[in-house]
């Protein structure tokens, strides 16, 4: 059921805001206010809330001082900043070894697309991936053993979601065109159906976990969100958006804070503590064309979205107010195409995205290469560039392992890891 081509909103910057503050303050002034009201509880209304949330989170971005390195190390692991310098001179060194990452493994086990994509979350060689036809590939790259397949049901059961269960490394989520969100084990066994339509006419689109919380939210083909426990028992079924919900994420860092993305050209954040209805977001933030994904970054401190034409959107969590930085990314939708969804490196503050060329893009040029772009987080600037030329396919899904020393990516019938490679190895 394809929706109907929305046109172009006006301004790109433009925000709608729930609720509207009398004026604008920096995270500065919050602070204070911001450490009374969190000491409140769960009483305090969606302003106190909300300025709890702007402190929290504008903090993961002032860099503490740390007596020395394995303390600056963990800082990540505790939501903080390490030395800046320090930080920096890790994600150029990781930025100099792309230019020896190579293809070392490849696949294309599927008689359909490839569609989803996840990385094993204790595993660092292990990657779950489904197809267009429902099949799901297990595959541990690091041994020779042959990968585990589940067999799908062919036309009409693409995988549109796919996420391990964080609680048992041998399970996984599933959202799939087929109208279900299920937890699977790899053995094809089905342990739990927790949204189920029974119908080809509506289906779900996207899903994501939360440990922590213990929950389970999935987004549909008509606006709906859905939020579960994980013993299956439904919170709430809202419609948020117009069109199709095509990403839901949960915030790492805060899981009760929820962005979800939509062809009806908005992403939304919402605060799940007080989800009373469509109107009931944090903040709308409007872009000029439908929506493929929105991430949040792993620090929780900021949102990147990907549209389907030609932009990409990173905001700030701090101050949502805040024109986002833009960076201008041929990656137009095509309906037998993957949809392209750009992503955060797990570790360093860097986006890797396919390229699709796009003759009308301003600055494409002749003969221009189907590559993996790598863009600086911070400034946008194009940073590194991946590329195969026995793959010059489009790649549409891009993901680094928890590790962030390894590169998952999609090209059409094929999943292709990417590694670096020693001086004299041969591929």
């Amino acid at each position: 059921m394809a929706p109907r081509k929305r046109p172009e909103t006006r301004q790109t910057s433009e925000m709608v805001l729930r609720p509207k503050s009398k004026r604008s303050r920096s995270p500065q002034e919050l602070e204070p206010e911001a450490k009374k009201l969190c000491g409140k509880g769960s009483g305090s209304s969606r302003r106190f809330d909300s300025g709890c949330l702007w402190a929290g989170l504008a903090s993961l971005q002032v860099p503490l001082r740390c007596r020395n390195i394995v303390r600056a190390l963990h800082q990540p692991n505790l939501g903080r900043t390490a030395w800046p310098s320090l930080q920096q001179g890790l994600q150029q060194s990781f930025l100099h070894s792309l230019a020896s990452y190579r293809i070392s493994q490849k696949a294309a086990p599927f008689d359909r697309r490839a569609t989803s994509l996840a990385w094993h979350p204790t595993h660092p060689s292990t990657v779950a991936v489904g197809s267009k036809g429902g099949d799901i590939m297990l595959w541990n790259f690091g041994i020779k053993d042959k990968p585990t397949f589940i067999k799908g049901i062919g036309a009409g059961g693409s995988i549109t979601g796919l996420k391990f269960n964080p609680l048992n490394g041998n399970q996984f989520f599933t959202s799939s065109m087929e109208g279900a969100t299920r937890l699977q084990d790899f053995k094809g066994n089905t342990l739990q159906v927790y949204t189920n339509y029974g119908t080809c006419n509506f289906w779900f689109c996207s899903l994501d976990v939360s440990a922590e919380s213990q929950m389970v939210v999935t987004g549909d083909n008509v606006g709906h969100v859905v939020l579960l426990n994980m013993d299956g028992r439904e919170l709430w079924n809202l419609r948020m958006h117009k069109k199709k919900v095509t990403h839901v994420a949960l915030n790492p860092r805060c899981d009760w804070l929820l962005a979800t993305a939509s062809v009806d050209q908005t992403v939304k954040i919402w605060d799940l503590r007080q989800v009373k209805g469509k109107s009931s977001f944090l903040y709308s933030l409007p872009h000029r064309h439908p929506v493929n994904a929105a991430h949040f970054s792993p620090d929780g401190a900021q949102l990147l979205t990907t549209d389907q034409k030609s932009e990409i959107r990173v905001y700030s969590a701090s101050q949502w107010d805040r024109p986002p930085s833009l960076i201008p990314h041929p990656h137009r939708h095509f309906q037998h195409l993957t949809p392209i969804k750009a992503a955060w490196h797990p570790r360093y503050n860097l986006i890797v995205v396919g390229r699709y060329p796009d003759p009308n893009f301003k600055s494409c040029t002749p003969y221009e290469l189907r590559t993996i772009d790598v863009f600086d987080g911070s400034s946008g600037k194009l940073m590194h560039q991946l590329y195969d030329p026995e793959f010059s396919g489009i790649i549409s899904l891009n993901e680094f392992n928890p590790m962030g020393d390894t590169l998952a990516s999609l090209m059409g019938y094929h999943v292709l890891i990417w590694s670096q490679q020693q001086a004299g190895t041969q591929k």
